[in-house]
């Protein structure tokens, strides 16, 4: 019995997505406390946009939005062969695993460590490792609640958005319902977790949330699109992968789950 699901295909894929979402979400989660300049990755000057008020915005952004959008296209993937049951699960379970994974973070660092291990890399530059380590992987409380709330939440609104709009269109339209399930998904996460992290975890105004949830919100609108093609790449592969029967009967069965 074991070795029969082993070797079903679908049922390997399915196991392969799960591991890459929830391991592709860690990876996130843990580069997410560094802050990078997008203006300056193609060599330009920093916007310096005035929203809401606000004046000086940039794309400041943090490292995790590199990874954060291939999570968004694996759940439509997921949602258009396995259904929204299927989603839900692997996002459970990414949020468990992460939470777990910031439990051992927090207990690393409070761990007592050795004497000689502060100052082993102050030759390279590095004149307190436990601080640094401290740095990297103790973000603040709020910072985490904020970023696992937005997560699990727009993971949920993505496959309600998704399945919407495939009850409406069929089997047609793939781009429609994957890129507008993710842009509605994406808002709603430039938000709370802008809104949970700084409006309630900081001294933030409700401006300065907005304000610089719009500048986010006007990344990860750009990357939507253009990630929209993946979306035909990967329905390609899996057709070949488990056949066009069997494939088009996954479809079926996740439509009605």
């Amino acid at each position: 019995m074991i070795q029969q699901i082993l070797k079903d295909r679908p049922t390997k894929l399915f196991i392969g997505f799960s591991a890459f979402f929830v391991a592709n979400a860690l990876i996130a989660e843990c580069i997410g406390g560094k802050i990078f300049s997008l203006e300056k990755v193609f060599g330009f000057e920093p916007a310096n946009l005035t929203l809401f008020g606000q004046s000086g915005l940039s794309f400041s952004l943090t490292c995790g939005v590199l990874l954060w959008p291939l999570e968004f296209v694996m759940t439509d993937i997921v949602n258009e062969f396995y259904g929204p049951k299927a989603v839900k699960r692997i996002s459970y379970t990414a949020v468990a695993l992460i939470s777990y994974a910031f439990v051992m973070f927090y207990a690393s660092i409070r761990v007592p460590f050795a004497d000689w291990w502060p100052a082993s890399k102050a030759a390279e530059g590095i004149p307190d490792l436990q601080l640094a380590f401290n740095g990297v992987f103790g973000q603040g409380m709020w910072i985490i609640a904020g970023s696992l709330v937005a997560f699990l939440v727009s993971q949920l609104v993505d496959v309600i958005v998704f399945q919407r709009i495939k009850k409406a269109t069929g089997e047609k339209k793939v781009w429609l319902r994957a890129t507008g399930s993710t842009l509605v998904s994406q808002l709603i996460d430039s938000f709370i977790v802008l809104a949970i992290a700084f409006k309630f975890g900081s001294n933030w105004t409700w401006t300065q949330v907005i304000a610089v949830g719009c500048v986010n919100y006007m990344y990860k609108f750009a990357i939507a699109i253009l990630l929209t093609p993946i979306i035909y790449l990967a329905e390609y592969g899996i057709v070949k992968y488990v056949g066009r029967e069997t494939a088009t009967r996954m479809k079926l069965t996740a439509m009605e789950g």
